[in-house]
């Protein structure tokens, strides 16, 4: 068979076409991903992930995570750039604050609420920076944010365990989101690589014993013998518990257990009837598994009804039992403290039904007022009409004790942080945590929610629990102030 042989300049024509398509082929592949890496990326130690798209990971307060952010964001960076400004003369260590920053319907803590604890962190920075509280080394305050329901937990955390080295320092975590199974973990892993935790609003009972964990929050089982031991003084005698079943939902299982024990006595207080359940993670199911309860309730006519589940389902709650046919029955609602999630329009909603609403709370502006020995007075001022918070955020209520609650767990961090370099020389994660355990007596931590010291487990001792009332505007009211063992510690 004859060998084909083709003109020189057709080779040629056909190398040259060649070349260009290899070239092509290359230049897109290359436009692709850079194309992807430039929609991926949010900004510095920041990117998309998720399929919402979410841009999750780690801020200095220069990239903001939502716009209701904003200004709180501006001032935690340009608190930050004047921390590094004087770095040469006074050292520094990171802390982060660890919450999803990105919320959706599905999360339990509100775009409100968020946005309150990190204005309340930021409060906590600049005092101990260079307000009333000054102290070395300063701290700079980094925003991490896990998603929506935490979901790229594992990403911002890995993205903060980088951080513990120089330049960044960093050697705590606060905040730490609501009880859940991604934000455990998130702890979890924190607690094997060193970093010291304080959490903010996470209350679920079973959530101890981690080293290097501690929280400001009073547990849910304080919240229940606090709020047991209110009802019981007003003269309840007979109850009911809704209960969330839904799995990996730890704030929801600990809140309906721990009320179950510290109201039903064996004697003149017990629950007429067991838990009516439904399921939250059931999407197409709860709101009809809520709405059959009232029939059951206008047979066992309780005083009370313990709503142990979230917020959010609460005010679907409170409709269908505003449409009970036992119309001359009326029932008091207690619940936990995630109904400070709800927003201004959902409480509203919720005061329209003319139930009786009654929470027990995290924190509360007026503490000081009700109870000034439970509460430090330099903390709480900066919560009170003309406080620095009112100054810098004025359009933002404080009733639903977020900002408090953020700033009392950056303050711990912040105790921690001073003691540590005052008494060990060195401010590491883990000699930060060891001062956690410290922290009693004239070293407790002088919080706006109440004084906190902490038990071997982590745990807050005693912890002061405000209990709120929902007025028929759909404002929050302090009540009193309670603790698990009746009387809150004093401040010394």
């Amino acid at each position: 068979m004859p060998r084909l042989e083709w003109p020189l300049h057709v080779v040629r024509r056909v190398a040259l076409a060649t070349a260009a398509a290899v070239t092509l082929v290359a230049a897109l592949w290359l436009g692709v991903g850079w194309l992807q890496d430039r929609q991926a990326r949010c900004a510095d130690g920041v990117v998309e992930r998720g399929p919402d798209h979410e841009c999750v990971g780690v801020s200095d307060g220069s990239y903001v995570f939502a716009p209701h952010l904003d200004a709180v964001s501006a001032k935690i960076e340009a608190e930050n750039r004047r921390v590094l400004a004087q770095a040469d003369k006074e050292p520094y260590v990171s802390v982060a604050y660890f919450t999803s920053f990105t919320t959706s319907a599905a999360d339990s803590n509100s775009a409100e609420g968020v946005r309150h604890e990190l204005q309340g962190a930021y409060l906590a920075q600049y005092r101990h920076n260079q307000g009333d509280l000054a102290a070395t080394p300063k701290i700079r305050l980094l925003i991490a944010n896990p998603g929506s329901k935490s979901a790229q937990w594992k990403h911002t955390v890995d993205a903060l365990i980088a951080r513990k080295d120089s330049p960044d320092r960093l050697v705590a975590v606060a905040g730490l989101g609501p009880s859940t199974n991604e934000n455990l973990a998130a702890i979890k892993r924190f607690s094997e690589n060193g970093i010291a935790m304080v959490g903010a609003t996470m209350t679920a009972s079973d959530i101890k014993d981690i080293n290097g964990f501690v929280r400001i929050a009073p547990t849910n089982e304080d919240q229940a013998y606090a709020g047991a031991a209110y009802l019981k003084r007003r003269g309840v005698t007979t109850g009911v518990v809704i209960q969330d079943v839904a799995q990996g939902d730890l704030y929801s299982t600990t809140l309906g257990k721990a009320f179950t024990k510290a109201f039903h006595d064996g004697g003149a207080h017990k629950l007429v009837a067991e838990s009516m359940t439904y399921d939250s993670s059931v999407s197409s199911a709860w709101q009809n598994e809520l709405r059959y309860m009232p029939n059951q309730l206008c047979q066992q006519r309780p005083q009370l009804v313990y709503f142990a589940g979230r917020g959010l389902h609460l005010t679907r709650f409170l409709d269908a039992l505003a449409n009970r046919s036992c119309t001359e029955q009326k029932f008091t609602v207690f619940t936990g403290d995630d109904t400070t999630n709800l927003s201004p329009e959902q409480l509203a909603r919720a005061a329209e039904t003319g139930i009786e609403v009654l929470y027990t709370g995290l924190a509360h502006p007026d503490m000081n007022r009700a109870a000034p020995q439970a509460v430090s007075a330099p903390s709480a001022r900066n919560f009170q009409p003309g406080g620095l918070m009112d100054q810098w955020f004025p359009q933002d209520p404080r009733e639903d004790g977020g900002a408090l609650m953020g700033h009392d767990a950056v303050l711990a961090a912040a105790h921690g942080i001073q003691m540590a370099a005052r008494w060990q020389g060195e401010v590491a994660g883990d000699a930060v945590a060891r001062m956690f355990h410290q922290m009693d007596g004239t070293q407790q931590v002088a919080g706006a929610s109440g004084f906190v010291s902490f038990q071997n487990n982590g745990n807050p001792r005693n912890k002061a629990v405000p209990i709120l009332r929902l007025n028929a505007k759909g404002q929050v009211e302090l009540v009193e102030v309670s603790a698990a063992e009746g009387k809150p510690p004093q401040g010394q």
